[in-house]
């Protein structure tokens, strides 16, 4: 692949576009393929000797004939209809038309892609560790921590829980959590940042059945952890779901930039019900390390 331009996200993100800048992969992404080309910014490498408009395939100017032009008009044209045809399906996180407030569809999770490689066994140093970061484990009522495949935006996740509500509806039970693990999201395409909105739309899509989700934003700054770039997005949630004692809790999300081709994740989500359980959220995050 030689030629600038959007191609389907090779991050996994469906229906979303990625901008080839001829070099190298942009961090900018988008649902609409036809737009123009993104205007500098994170992961757009700088040209080469300071030349503006320099591009490495641009070749020199000459008078091209007819026959070329009729040809390369074909081509568009033709690119032009499939380019209609794949708007028409498009959705993705920032599609839809949604109320930035509320819950969008429950396509905005970035797509689960297998590893191959299996997560180094975590030592046992009174520490939680997931993905490349580790807190202090909690002690009662948490507990101990637990594997956890079941999040969509992480792998290499570890897990501690206190039950709130059991059983609020036939084999589920409502729970506070904390956890670490590697972010799925972007596989280093993003930044802390960028990851953070993605979590917290593939939250408000998928943990809350189909109840509405309003968001409300208390805290959404960078930060660092260990040295490392990191985005803090705090939020308060609130919804109501049949047979739920609970309507609202806090989330906090605090992406990290643990390697420069990988991030990690700390989660917490504390209902309303069970704010006591706020304080050892905040303690967790606080003794955050990166490992490795």
């Amino acid at each position: 692949m030689s030629s600038a331009g959007w191609y389907p996200d090779p991050g996994g993100q469906p229906g979303m576009y990625r901008y080839w800048t001829g070099s190298s992969w942009s961090a900018s992404i988008t649902n609409n393929p036809t737009q123009a080309p993104p205007a500098g910014g994170l992961g757009t490498p700088q040209r080469p000797g300071g030349q503006p408009g320099w591009h490495p395939n641009q070749p020199q100017q000459r008078r091209t004939p007819v026959g070329w032009w009729l040809g390369i008009a074909a081509v568009v044209l033709v690119l032009g209809v499939i380019a209609w045809f794949a708007i028409r399906g498009l959705g993705g996180i920032f599609g839809g038309g949604n109320d930035p407030g509320s819950n969008p569809t429950q396509n905005v999770c970035p797509k689960q892609v297998a590893t191959t490689v299996s997560p180094e066994a975590a030592p046992n140093d009174g520490r939680v560790h997931g993905g490349r970061l580790s807190y202090p484990q909690l002690g009662s009522p948490w507990s101990s921590p637990q594997v956890e495949d079941r999040v969509p935006f992480g792998r290499d996740v570890l897990t501690q829980t206190v039950t709130i509500e059991q059983n609020y509806k036939p084999g589920s039970n409502w729970v506070a959590s904390v956890l670490v693990g590697e972010l799925v999201a972007g596989d280093g395409f993003f930044s802390p940042q960028q990851g953070s909105e993605i979590v917290v739309k593939c939250i408000m899509g998928v943990f809350y059945d189909d109840a509405e989700v309003v968001r409300d934003d208390q805290v959404n700054k960078a930060s660092t952890i260990d040295g490392k770039d990191a985005w803090l997005v705090e939020t308060h949630l609130t919804f109501d779901i049949p047979g739920l004692q609970t309507k609202g809790e806090l989330a906090i999300i605090l992406i990290v930039a643990t390697s420069d081709a990988a991030s990690s994740i700390f989660y917490a989500s504390i209902p309303d019900t069970a704010a006591e359980l706020v304080p050892d959220a905040r303690a967790a995050m606080k003794g955050l390390k990166v490992d490795g």
